[in-house]
């Protein structure tokens, strides 16, 4: 049977994409970080699922992949990812780093030392990236840097790997209707809570655009079924695509959105995100 690395595999996208590999046969490795959510996960399906403590940018998790992983590996799904949500000029430089970190320096460091593993197998590497890779909205754009650099680093990665017919898949989902969308509204609280009151009086009016956003957003988000679906697509087609959108209302979001003048583009986006 296959196997597979996922991943940031103890909730949400990540929880999904493991129980929904495991249902159709594949033996699933779930990077998670507490054993808690560990047992939890591997309840699920034990004779399919198991779980290793996988914190991204812990060096010392990582290295103890080496001993947790079976010696022939088909895929990994690098899925781990956080959200530093907050007006650029607020977000402090530790901030920044903890974004990277987890969403981009952190899912290289688990690549990395997989692919010996991968390349004997011919295998794949998927990135669980965003709409948010292809275009930045206010408020999160420490996120969509982090998801930018994602996407420019597996394009290179792809290429680089391609001797060795390893394919690097990209997957773009847009709003998932995950524990992390459903709190989207005490992310708010937290990034208002954030604020000195010098950065309130300048800011305070995008905050509140950001609070009336979200529950539309929360409208709109998908199951997550959706997204492990395009994954387990990803990972059987015999010729991937480098990229896949999650719905075709994201692919029209895409499509219209990155092609117009960037003058009008900011002006749909800050009234989409009800900014002043």
């Amino acid at each position: 049977m296959p196997s597979v690395l996922v991943t940031g595999a103890g909730r949400g996208i990540g929880r999904t994409i493991a129980e929904q590999l495991a249902a159709h046969g594949w033996d699933v490795i779930a990077g998670v970080r507490s054993d808690a959510d560990g047992a939890a996960l591997t309840a699920v399906d034990p004779q399919r699922i198991s779980a290793v403590i996988l914190d991204v940018t812990d060096d010392g998790d990582i290295s103890a992949l080496d001993d947790a992983l079976p010696y022939r590996l088909d895929a990994v799904v690098n899925n781990a990812g956080i959200v530093m949500a907050g007006p650029m000029e607020t977000l402090t430089t530790q901030q920044w780093r903890t974004q990277l970190e987890v969403n981009v320096i952190g899912q290289f460091a688990v690549t990395r030392a997989v692919l010996p593993r991968l390349r004997a197998a011919h295998g794949r590497v998927v990135f669980i990236s965003s709409v948010n890779g292809r275009m930045s909205t206010p408020l999160i754009g420490a996120y969509a840097a982090s998801k930018f650099a994602l996407e420019a680093a597996a394009d290179a990665l792809r290429m680089e790997l391609s001797p060795w017919r390893i394919p690097v898949v990209l997957i773009e989902p847009a709003q998932t209707d995950t524990d992390m969308w459903r709190t989207a509204g005490s992310m708010v609280d937290d990034v208002d809570a954030a604020l000195t009151p010098a950065e309130r009086d300048l800011y305070g009016r995008h905050v509140s655009g950001m609070r009336k956003a979200v529950p539309i957003s929360q409208r709109l988000a998908v199951a997550p079924e959706k997204v492990s679906d395009v994954v387990r697509a990803a990972l059987t087609a015999k010729r991937p695509r480098a990229r896949y959108v999650v719905g075709a209302g994201p692919r029209l979001q895409i499509a219209l959105m990155t092609n117009l003048p960037v003058r009008v583009r900011d002006r749909v986006l800050r009234a989409v995100m009800r900014q002043p």
